[in-house]
């Protein structure tokens, strides 16, 4: 009982593209016929085969699955998925500079503590370090996140891919798990390795400067195995995005606003709490203790 126009809107085509298909002189593409099977409620056999007889459909079914629902062509997701892939060593190089500013800036504390140094000059040179790094870091997470931000509907709300781009998906999970799965491997073999230089310095009894240099080592190692994570996990993640899965998925999209203000409020009470008891009793090298307590809560 539809228009020609009605049709087109539906299938988001022009009118002559419908008038096209009923006279014989084009054939819509895959798909469109997979659009006009979810919203005929047929299968799309009996869409290209004559021969089959009617199906029998409920009146329901002659609506749109998902209305206003956002689709996802395959070049959008491609285009995603790049620039995931380019954002991935940025992202982590970021990642890579805030733990190395902490490594120098214990460090630089040892050096001062073992009399290289005086200790303010000690204590001051590891900040300003510090402080380069993390404003660097974060500069590369502004710029890649400016990259991506058109794409933030992806992680929040729910859409559906065009055909093709869920095969697509698969065969690229496979192929960044074979890629991809010593990253993981080797980042978890350097945590394990990062505590052997510490637990040297304990038993062989080395100096304070020694025992400091092996705090940072411990750290540069974390930091090299956190970038790899970083790598393997934007990569893996892209296609966990768009195939809205894990913690993607529909059902944990419909709690994220919900989630989003629950734990914006949080940890605004958190914060308050822990000035205010801090301020209050003056007691700031016991009163760090809120923040691992809160992150377990939470």
């Amino acid at each position: 009982g539809w228009s020609q126009e009605e049709l087109a809107e539906r299938l988001r085509v022009s009118r002559q593209s419908v008038s096209k298909w009923e006279s014989a002189q084009s054939v819509p593409d895959m798909q469109r016929i997979v659009d006009m099977s979810r919203l005929f409620g047929v299968s799309t056999d009996y869409l290209l085969k004559d021969e089959l007889e009617p199906e029998s459909v409920t009146p329901e079914q002659f609506t749109e699955a998902e209305p206003g629902l956002r689709r996802v062509s395959m070049e959008e997701a491609r285009e995603y998925i790049a620039l995931r892939h380019k954002a991935a060593p940025k992202i982590a190089f970021g990642v890579f500079l805030c733990i190395f500013g902490a490594a120098v800036l214990v460090f630089f504390c040892g050096l001062a503590d073992a009399g290289f140094m005086a200790e303010e000059v000690g204590v001051a040179a590891g900040v300003i370090l510090l402080l380069i790094c993390v404003a660097a870091a974060v500069a590369v997470f502004i710029k890649t996140g400016h990259s991506l931000e058109r794409f933030e509907y992806l992680e929040h709300e729910p859409f559906e891919t065009e055909y093709g781009v869920d095969g697509m998906l698969r065969e690229l999970r496979e192929e960044y798990r074979r890629k991809y799965g010593s990253y993981l491997i080797i980042g978890v073999v350097l945590c394990i390795l990062s505590a052997v230089p510490v637990l040297l310095c304990a038993l062989l009894g080395s100096d304070s400067l020694f025992s400091v240099g092996s705090v940072s080592i411990l750290l540069l190692m974390v930091a090299c195995a956190v970038w790899l994570f970083v790598i393997f996990g934007m990569n893996i993640g892209s296609i966990k995005v768009l195939r809205q899965e894990g913690d993607y998925s529909l059902e944990e999209k419909k709690h994220s606003d919900f989630t989003g203000t629950v734990a914006g409020a949080y940890w605004l009470i958190v914060t308050a709490g822990f000035l205010a008891w801090s301020f209050i009793t003056e007691q700031w090298d016991r009163t760090w203790i809120v923040w691992p307590v809160a992150g377990v809560l939470f």
